[in-house]
């Protein structure tokens, strides 16, 4: 039963929020979380905001091991964190009631905290809500850097994408093809998901990769032209079909491995990695993080393209939070088109 929070803007709260009650080996499952609500004491001068929708990403599945990694794992039995969108209530500092804002307070319906914590924004006309957390959140940013700073795409080059029917994957088709790239390819894990690559969003080819020979499926996609670029967001497999195909002083953007975040024997090497001595490759890894300079140029540029439509949004929308935890592991498994959110009706 949804707590009814009335005069919120004062005294005692009651949150709901998810958390990790065991570390998942192997694929994650929902009895790895937990849905709890607990009754929060608001502190002076705290910002209070309703939580709207709330982001759940690959990256979130690393966090859920008890190991060293470019960000702190989770705590069992504590609340989780990530990406969310919502509306300040009760303001303070700079926000004021009715304000949207952007925050990492996520995986619960409402959230508080100093004003530092919350970036307030303004919707494009036009434009959801959701779509700030993914077309123009994080996946779109990071989609912007791996593929104009990172892999550094000239125009009239042939661009190869893994997971390209997913939040990060869709981006960098589109801007792949705003940018100018002469051809763009994309893998996906059906041949539904590969028909939505050609008739949504644009691709100039696209191949299913649960086939038997992955070489063979992107040299025809490639229409026998070397790969100047390859957005990475799986590796295994995949990482070693593009290497064979990439073209002298070929870059690769190595943004994920989501192949193998769930795997429990060993991790799949890759056999042709000396290919990258001969012919002059770059593989560099990079984190979304590191390159927030490129924000506002990035905001600038993608934001009227969405509300004109020129850039399509895809997202997969799951309501309520208790079904945070299935909508997880759903984008794991790569159910769903697009940006995987949860919608928290109010």
């Amino acid at each position: 039963m949804r707590p009814q929070n009335e005069g919120v803007e004062s005294g005692r709260l009651e949150v709901r929020e998810v958390l990790l009650v065991r570390r998942p080996t192997g694929w994650p499952q929902p009895s790895d979380f937990q849905l709890r609500v607990r009754s929060v004491e608001r502190q002076p001068q705290e910002v209070l905001v309703r939580n709207l929708f709330i982001s759940v990403d690959p990256y979130m599945r690393g966090r859920m091991n008890d190991r060293p990694s470019y960000v702190p794992p989770f705590q069992l039995d504590e609340p989780m964190t990530g990406a969310a969108v919502g509306r300040v209530v009760s303001g303070g500092g700079d926000l004021q009631r009715g304000d949207h804002v952007l925050h990492h307070l996520g995986w619960r319906d409402w959230a508080s905290g100093p004003p530092a914590a919350f970036q307030r924004f303004d919707p494009a006309p036009g434009i959801a809500l959701s779509a700030y957390l993914g077309a123009l959140g994080m996946p779109g940013l990071t989609a912007y850097v791996g593929l104009l700073r990172v892999a550094a795409l000239k125009p009239g080059e042939t661009v190869f994408v893994s997971a390209a029917a997913g939040a990060v994957g869709g981006m960098v088709g589109q801007l792949a093809r705003l940018h100018g790239a002469a051809r763009v390819i994309g893998s996906a894990g059906s041949d539904r998901k590969v028909q939505h690559l050609l008739d949504r969003r644009g691709f100039d080819a696209a191949f299913n990769y649960h086939c038997d020979d992955l070489v063979e499926q992107l040299r025809l996609a490639s229409a026998g032209q070397p790969i100047d670029v390859y957005f990475d967001n799986v590796g295994g497999a995949q990482l070693e079909a593009a290497i064979s195909l990439l073209n002298q002083h070929g870059r690769v953007a190595m943004c994920g491995a989501i192949s193998q975040y769930n795997a429990t024997g060993p991790e799949v090497g890759i056999r042709n990695l000396p290919l990258a001595i001969g012919r002059r490759l770059r593989l560099e890894g990079f984190l979304v993080g590191d390159h927030s300079d490129l924000a506002p140029a990035f905001r600038n540029e993608v934001e009227p393209q969405v509300a004109a439509g020129a850039i399509p949004v895809d997202e997969t929308v799951v309501d309520g939070l208790e079904a945070s935890p299935q909508a997880f592991i759903g984008m794991l498994r790569g159910d769903g088109v697009g940006k995987m959110v949860v919608r928290i009706p109010e």
